[in-house]
């Protein structure tokens, strides 16, 4: 009976160590890159997969639109229900990405979007918060 209970009170100790280092066995999320922020911006405008959007947009993201003379401003909640709004539609457009500047705590990436008739530029700022890269403002223009 003292070598059940040695064997119960040694299988306790040990599983309750388990636990207090269950945080070491699963691998820490892997932050957010400005690549991966970028794609998955593109995917939701260009392809319409919204999948990680709200991931990769910061909390405060702005999101401004210019629209002949008039300008509207949308945050990340009306932002993502407009993104909804289009989800798994494909744009019949061309896009290309480039980094505008680059620095180590802040990217500013152009998205154009060239359709038959006008081009669509974005302009998306990305800060390097404590997450990873998020975006945190989004301009667009049409041409």
């Amino acid at each position: 009976m003292k070598t059940l209970k040695t064997i119960i009170l040694g299988l306790v100790i040990l599983m309750s160590f388990g636990a207090a280092n269950a945080k070491s066995i699963n691998p820490p999320k892997e932050k957010i890159s400005v690549n991966y922020a970028v794609t998955t911006y593109l995917n939701a405008i260009a392809h319409g997969k919204n999948s990680g959007l709200s991931e990769v947009m910061d909390s405060n993201v702005k999101f401004t639109m210019v629209r002949g003379k008039s300008m509207l401003t949308y945050n990340k909640d009306q932002v993502l229900e407009i993104f909804k709004g289009s989800e798994n539609i494909e744009q019949d457009c061309e896009t290309t990405v480039s980094t505008s500047e680059s620095a180590p705590d802040l990217t500013v990436a152009k998205v154009e979007m060239k359709y038959k008739e006008f081009t669509r530029i974005n302009y998306l700022t990305l800060a390097n918060t404590v997450d990873g890269w998020k975006i945190t403002s989004i301009y667009s223009v049409f041409k």
